[in-house]
């Protein structure tokens, strides 16, 4: 699903959770982002061999192929990388260390982070 609004940076959102998923396009598009969105990392993987965009919300947790399988699958040029932020309901270690080792540039925990919180964390994100 592609929603296009008045701004030039571009989101990705690959969250399995539909309700989740809808509720941060609403969020994103509402402050001015095109919005991508993805339910499963190949889904995901599939978007940015078309389209580049400048931030990318990853869940960790995932069918078919989770967040740490996408990014070890996701290697463009340093130039045409997206900003990570991986995020999850589960505070898991050795995950996020991997997701780090991998390019994340972020973690978040949901379940901590609100809709302003999160508008705040990809503003600062994208400067």
């Amino acid at each position: 699903m592609v929603s296009k609004v008045k701004n030039s940076k571009t989101i990705l959102i690959v969250e399995d959770e539909s309700s989740l998923n809808e509720a941060y396009q609403i969020i994103l598009n509402k402050a001015g982002y095109e919005v991508l969105s993805a339910f499963d990392g190949e889904e995901a993987l599939a978007i940015v061999a078309k389209q580049k965009p400048d931030l990318i919300l990853l869940d960790l947790r995932m069918p078919i192929m989770n967040g740490i399988e996408f990014l070890k699958h996701y290697q463009p040029s340093k130039k045409n990388r997206a900003k990570i932020i991986v995020f999850s309901n589960y505070d898991l270690q050795q995950e996020i260390e991997e997701a780090y080792k991998l390019g994340a540039d972020k973690y978040i925990l949901k379940a901590w982070a609100s809709p302003k919180e999160l508008l705040k964390i990809v503003k600062d994100i994208l400067k």
